[in-house]
């Protein structure tokens, strides 16, 4: 199954705040997504983390 788990943290205070899936075999690059943190109250940049 080439889908991965994957989940995103938050640039700023470093949460773990989403889990989405990917497709490795298309994306090797780490996911980058403007996303909302609840403990910021802000959008933020949010990273893929290992």
């Amino acid at each position: 199954m080439p889908r991965e788990l994957v989940i995103l943290a938050c640039t700023e205070c470093k949460r773990r705040n989403y889990t989405t899936t990917k497709n490795r075999r298309l994306h090797s690059g780490r996911i980058e997504q403007k996303k909302y943190c609840r403990f910021c109250r802000k959008h933020t940049l949010h990273r893929e983390t290992r």
